[in-house]
């Protein structure tokens, strides 16, 4: 179980981390929700249901991680074109669809991050500093899109291609000087531990 996801009974999945990995992934955690900002939580006063039908931005983020976070819907590296349609056209149908978008898509990456903190945070190490991760199925969810979402975030940082990720790549022959080795390391880290969940929960 040490460094990756095992099964449990009923979807769950569990792992062992040491107090140095509880201590990291926490940060990196908290590092993201300061990251991604408030969600669409009505302020004191505020109308509810007013809220829940408030309209996000129409722009992408000027961050490149938020916006490899919040990707164009139409268009861009992630996003699909309709047939026929022009630059403007992809544009205006992008800004449409965040517009309607971002704020719960926001909210649900806040809520996946505040998974990891708080399950983080219920941990109780054992005499040799080590404690056991165990995740219901729900909270699985939550920590495959909040792995994601860190990926993501520091892939963008350290503006990784496709290239440094393979065995052979440059990811893994930075020398112990390269100042970006141990967020390198980070991120290696934390695909290997989404890749662990994922194939344990699959059927």
């Amino acid at each position: 179980m040490a460094g990756h996801f095992e099964a449990t009974p009923g979807g769950g999945a569990a792992v062992a981390l040491d107090e140095v990995e509880i201590s990291i992934l926490r940060s990196l955690a908290v590092q993201l929700l300061e990251l991604i900002g408030p969600g669409d939580t009505p302020a004191e006063g505020e109308d509810p249901l007013a809220a829940l039908f408030a309209e996000g931005p129409s722009k992408p983020p000027s961050d490149p991680a938020l916006a490899r976070l919040f990707p164009d819907a139409y268009g861009g590296p992630d996003g699909s074109a309709p047939e026929g349609a022009g630059e403007e056209e992809l544009r205006e149908l992008s800004a449409e669809f965040r517009r309607f978008t971002e704020m719960d898509l926001r909210t649900r990456k806040r809520e996946d991050a505040l998974a990891v903190v708080r399950t983080l945070d219920a941990l109780s190490p054992a005499g040799d500093g080590a404690a056991v991760l165990t995740l219901t199925a729900l909270e699985c969810r939550a920590w495959l899109g909040a792995l994601n979402d860190l990926r993501l975030t520091i892939g963008t940082r350290l503006e990784v291609s496709d290239e440094d990720e393979g065995e052979s790549g440059s990811l893994y022959r930075l020398p112990d000087s390269d100042p970006r080795k141990p967020m390198v390391m980070a991120y290696l880290w934390l695909g290997a531990l989404q890749e662990t969940l994922v194939e344990n929960l699959m059927p």
